[in-house]
């Protein structure tokens, strides 16, 4: 008997201790709240991703993403502030608390989940490292590049990749090595270089810089999965689900059609998971410490996941990249959300 309540007097101690420990972890989003913005790291300039225009206006697939959040939050997507930070100092920035998410194109992998003390919350956008080269070089395959000097970014999956790529192949080649994504592409724009490789989006977010982009051609192999997605702080949980979910609701509204042209139309629909999804049913939003409204505030102000996919990098955008496997998984595609219920 005094074995049993020492137990249970043991067990409600640590419950209290966990309640304690609970009660007292940081709230990301209570301080968003308190501060009015959300800080957000970003590239340091790549166009169709994050890039600011010359009035310091930021515009991209991942600002968006930002924004999105800003909406849910706050229901104005212009609260939020943004730090371009170099892929050698993003994880720092996120640790020290410096920014609130990453929402800067980086690549998903196991070290960085479990060793840097970040969760990553979900894939915006599915990507693979590619290589481009001048089209004088005439070369067809990145299997005919031995000997070539490769300009690649340091502190990345990228410079990583390559070098896999090259020892598998059985292929020599040079890196040229930079800290920054701007001084690696303006050195291959200069000749320093054969061969400039990042991920595939990246090929084509720089080539628009090239001095002559029509003289350079992306080859077509892919060498690596780079799932790209915003990366937030341990110790967080309603914050990793806000994040996440916020990029779950565009690729939802998408899968329902749900867009900002039709989005009061769909306030009065009928159908109960447009109702759940909009908050006029059910309490979504609430469990994750929003408003019922959340997704509607998402969609009225930024647009579905195809909306801001197609704004940024689609077709008809400079960068002209299809949907490939970033379209839904109903069109062959990854993107895929869990249900909002």
């Amino acid at each position: 008997m005094k074995r049993i309540v020492s137990t249970l007097a043991l067990g409600a101690a640590l419950g209290f201790g966990t309640t304690a420990a609970l009660a007292q972890a940081p709230s990301t989003l209570r301080n968003i709240q308190n501060k009015g913005f959300v800080q957000c790291g970003v590239t340091q300039g790549l166009a169709g991703f994050s890039m600011p225009d010359s009035a310091g206006n930021w515009t991209g697939l991942d600002v968006d993403l930002c924004r999105a959040i800003a909406a849910a939050i706050f229901n104005d997507p212009t609260k939020v502030r943004f730090s371009p930070l170099s892929a050698k100092d993003r994880f720092t920035a996120l640790q020290s608390g410096e920014v609130d998410l990453l929402s800067r194109n980086t690549t998903w992998t196991l070290q960085r989940d479990t060793s840097l003390g970040l969760n990553f919350a979900g894939i915006n956008y599915y990507d693979g490292q590619g290589f481009m080269v001048r089209k004088s070089l005439n070369v067809k395959s990145a299997r005919e590049l031995s000997g070539a000097s490769v300009c690649v970014q340091t502190g990345t999956t990228t410079e990583l990749n390559v070098a896999d790529f090259f020892r598998a192949n059985n292929l020599k080649y040079e890196p040229v090595v930079f800290a920054s994504a701007d001084e690696t592409i303006k050195a291959y724009d200069s000749g320093r270089c054969d061969v400039f490789t990042t991920d595939a989006s990246g090929l084509y977010a720089e080539r628009v810089k090239l001095a002559k982009p029509d003289d350079h051609v992306v080859l077509p192999e892919i060498i690596s999965k780079e799932p790209l997605g915003p990366v937030v702080r341990h110790g967080d949980d309603q914050w990793l689900d806000v994040v996440k979910w916020v990029h779950f609701a565009m690729v939802t509204a998408e899968e329902l059609n749900i867009t900002k042209a039709n989005l009061d139309q769909m306030l009065q629909s009928t159908n109960p998971e447009i109702r759940r999804v909009l908050g006029v049913e059910g309490n979504g939003g609430e469990a994750l410490g929003l408003t019922k409204d959340w997704v509607v505030r998402i969609v009225r102000h930024v647009g579905n996941y195809a909306e801001i996919f197609d704004r940024n990098v689609g077709p008809s955008t400079r960068l002209g990249i299809s949907r490939g496997l970033n379209a839904l998984w109903t069109k062959g595609g990854l993107q895929y959300a869990p249900p909002i219920r």
